[in-house]
């Protein structure tokens, strides 16, 4: 199973619009040029979300295949994950469907949303099924509390104790969703005492999206960035597009800055 990239970026999520940065790709051709234009900057994997014609976040089994054929062609050394996130549209088994439908090289998966419908034999052969396709899973993360639930599948049979992917999502809970450093301190403990190994990386909401990627670097971890969670450079300037977040990154973990954010 191949790792996770140092940098992944995450360019349109399935909230913002236009209306929030004129520059953030809606539809696939926009979101593969940004794409391209982020795999220059130095990421080394897409985190990929599709709209329908209206903008809106969709779990679109043909526009994902559009999106993945289309990166093949434009940036083919790019990995692509595709996102099962349910915005409070889908339920578990949609999204389960959505993954079997596409067959992705890989995919996010929101723990609290895949055991939502409490059908933990449906979950257990969705996850036994990826790991024997082939198909890399990154566990979505919000708290330190489903990293310890997250352990407690893999020791019941739930999750396939394999090399795991695992992504902490600083600030979910915090007020207006602005992330620090010292979010990710709880994802850490647990992870350490479940002697949890495999790949873990961060994400950051808000002003602090780079200081709080740069502290997860410094502890082994890797980074996702992007418009998904963040408009703002570290000084506090707003991007002018996803590249440009992606390069500043690039430059902060290469050089080892101390004060970035």
């Amino acid at each position: 199973m191949k790792t996770l990239p140092q940098i992944m970026v995450a360019p349109n999520g399935a909230r913002r619009t236009k209306a929030d940065h004129p520059a953030l790709p809606i539809t696939v051709g926009e979101v593969v040029e940004e794409a391209a234009q982020c795999f220059h900057a130095g990421a080394g994997a897409l985190h990929a979300h599709v709209r329908d014609e209206a903008g809106q976040h969709v779990l679109d089994a043909g526009l994902y295949r559009e999106l993945i054929a289309e990166m093949n062609v434009r940036v083919p050394k790019m990995d692509v994950q595709i996102t099962t996130e349910a915005v409070g549209i889908y339920n578990a088994e949609q999204q389960r469907e959505l993954v079997r439908d596409v067959m992705p090289n890989a995919v996010s998966v929101s723990l609290t949303e895949m055991l939502s419908d409490e059908d933990i034999k449906a979950a257990q052969a969705f996850y036994h099924f990826a790991k024997e396709a082939g198909i890399a899973v990154q566990h979505i993360l919000y708290s330190d509390d489903e990293v310890e639930r997250f352990f407690a599948c893999v020791r019941d049979g739930v999750i396939p104790d394999d090399h795991h992917q695992l992504l902490f999502v600083l600030g979910r809970y915090a007020k207006d969703q602005q992330s620090v450093p010292s979010d990710l301190t709880p994802f850490v403990e647990a992870m350490n005492k479940n002697d949890g190994e495999g790949d873990w990386a961060v994400c950051a909401f808000g002003m602090q999206e780079t200081a709080c990627l740069v502290a997860a670097h410094r502890l082994g971890g890797k980074c996702r960035i992007g418009f998904e969670n963040s408009l703002w450079n570290a000084d506090g300037s707003v991007a002018k597009d996803n590249a440009e977040r992606v390069r500043e990154l690039a430059m902060a973990l290469s050089s080892g800055d101390d004060n970035a954010g």
